[in-house]
């Protein structure tokens, strides 16, 4: 039995972390069942990794049209298996998710709950408001309350089911004059995708400029396996790409361990990263709002102490 939609977080067929943290949060209201839309072969291809994480049923939405309609494909099969069977639905956050679910929600007459750390039997949640100030408890409305989980928020199990596959019509062109032609991927080189890691090194504007970004922070997270962040500061500064910023602005992470170097703290930064498990901050000025939230902070000077600690991990 189907009791919760969980919408594939995947990139050409290629899925991502979040996918089994939103399988294993869903096996909370009971079976879930994914959602896939994609290229023809996709949930084919995926079938095996999905039931590995706990689906028990693979929803199929396929086309050589997919990925042509920014989100409104997603959108349009959630929308009509969600009025079908009248059951909760769960995407993975961030800009892309909080769209499809606000969205769905409207289109639904239900319920929509962003940004959420924690999922219960009752199908009441945790979620983060405030910028990060306060993690509250909700609940969703409707038929088919609609859940967007923070990456990093569960820690994926395995549940192997066999899941097998429905097909489902794939939408119809939408009347929007956007169509898109092409993706180009970011280059990110060979650190973990930022939102997906488990470790994170971010520098702040005390990192000063952008050669010691390549010089400090990004050997420290080589030596751990790390992904690179930046605050904001940093990021407007031209210290590093805005595709690495970290906070209410830019991307939100919960990753095992966040090591912060010359950040100050501010509510924005810390919007994106304070419900990391583990945060060490480095900052020379002991009143830096980051060590409000850091399980170990260092005050000091961050250039004795990470090419300290990169020296010693290696």
């Amino acid at each position: 039995m189907t009791n919760v939609l969980v919408l594939v977080d995947h990139i050409n067929g290629e899925l991502k972390n979040s996918t089994a943290e939103l399988l294993t949060a869903a096996q909370v209201l009971g079976e879930p069942s994914a959602v896939v839309v994609g290229k023809p072969g996709t949930a084919a291809a995926l079938a095996e990794e999905l039931g590995k994480y706990g689906a028990t049923h693979i929803f199929a939405a396929e086309s050589d049209d997919a990925g042509k309609y920014l989100l409104s494909s997603e959108v349009d099969v959630l929308v009509g298996l969600a009025s079908e069977y009248q059951i909760p639905v769960l995407v993975a956050g961030g800009a892309a998710g909080a769209e499809i679910a606000g969205r769905v929600g409207t289109l639904t007459g239900s319920g929509v709950l962003n940004d959420i750390t924690a999922l219960n039997a009752d199908g009441s949640v945790q979620y983060s408001v405030f910028g990060g100030d306060y993690i509250v408890d909700g609940a969703g409305y409707g038929a088919s309350p609609v859940y967007a989980l923070r990456a990093g928020s569960v820690d994926p199990v395995e549940n192997p089911a066999s899941p097998g596959i429905s097909e489902v019509a794939f939408p119809e062109a939408p009347e929007s004059p956007v169509e898109i032609l092409s993706f180009s991927p970011i280059e990110g080189g060979d650190r973990p995708e930022l939102t997906e890691a488990k470790i994170v090194v971010s520098g702040g504007r005390g990192v000063d400029n952008a050669e010691n970004f390549t010089k400090v922070v990004e050997p420290l997270a080589d030596a751990l396996g790390a992904a690179v962040g930046a605050s904001r500061a940093a990021v407007d500064a031209g210290y590093y790409p805005g595709q690495f910023q970290v906070g209410q602005t830019g991307k939100v992470v919960s990753p095992d361990l966040y090591i912060a170097l010359g950040i100050s703290g501010a509510i924005q930064h810390k919007a994106g990263m304070q419900t990391s498990k583990t945060v060490i901050a480095v900052n020379k000025d002991e009143e830096a709002p980051i060590f409000e939230i850091a399980d170990l902070g260092i005050i000091g000077d961050l250039f004795d102490v990470a090419p300290a600690v990169t020296d010693a991990l290696k």
